[in-house]
C-alpha cells in the first residue's frame, strides 16, 4: 500500500513539474516575450558598443598625449617664437554650372 502511494505521489509531482516547465517554455516563446528578449539583447549590445567606443576614445587621448610628449608638441611656447598658425581651408567658389548660366547654343537651331 505504501509503495503504491509513494509512486502515485512521485508521478503526480513529476507531472506537475513537467507541466510547469512546459508552460514556462511556452511563455518564453510567445511573440511578445521574444520581442522583449530581442530588445534587451539590443540594449545590452548598445551598452557594450558604447563602452567600447569610450575605451577607444580614452586610448586615443592617452596615445595622443604620449606622442605629443615625445614629439615635443606639448612643450611650453617660447615667447620669442611666433604662435603656431593653423591654415583655414581655401574657399573655392561653388560650381555654378546649370542649364541657365552657360551658353545654350544649339547647332540645330541655325538650320
Amino acid at each position: 500500500m505504501f509503495r503504491r502511494t509513494f509512486w502515485f505521489t512521485a508521478g503526480a509531482a513529476a507531472g506537475v513539474w513537467a507541466t510547469t516547465k512546459v508552460n514556462r517554455k511556452l511563455r518564453q516563446l510567445t511573440p511578445e516575450s521574444l520581442a522583449a528578449q530581442a530588445a534587451n539583447k539590443a540594449i545590452d549590445a548598445g551598452h557594450k558598443l558604447k563602452d567600447f567606443a569610450l575605451d577607444v576614445r580614452a586610448g586615443m587621448v592617452q596615445r595622443e598625449a604620449e606622442l605629443g610628449e615625445r614629439l615635443g608638441l606639448e612643450a611650453p611656447v617660447d615667447p620669442e617664437l611666433p604662435a603656431q598658425r593653423r591654415f583655414a581651408a581655401i574657399d573655392r567658389p561653388e560650381h555654378t554650372y546649370n542649364k541657365h548660366t552657360y551658353n545654350s547654343y544649339n547647332r540645330n537651331e541655325d538650320h
